[in-house]
């Protein structure tokens, strides 16, 4: 897990994207130009949450969130994302 000095506020969350899938399942390479957006990350800090909102995700969680959801931010040289808890759809 990358070591980082980011500590989200509130609900929110730190992620690094996990990297899309380079082949199909028949082992065709997929081409930059064809790849989705990721939408797959490993949750790397959390916030302390709200009153109205208690922090479900922790470190180390594998989650899905919503296409568009996040702002991109670099640290260290690593590319994270912070969510809004309310972004993440679902725990892996």
């Amino acid at each position: 897990m990358a070591n980082t000095t980011i500590k989200p506020l509130g609900a929110r969350v730190l992620v690094e994207v996990l990297e899309a899938e380079q082949k199909t399942a028949s082992g065709l390479i997929i081409p930059d130009s064809a790849k989705e957006k990721p939408q797959r990350a490993t949750v790397i800090a959390v916030g302390n949450g709200t009153e109205g909102e208690k922090m479900e995700v922790k470190e180390g969680d594998v989650v899905l969130y919503g296409k568009y959801a996040g702002t991109e931010i670099e640290d260290q040289n690593h590319a994270y994302l912070i969510l809004n808890q309310t972004d993440i759809l679902a725990i892996v």
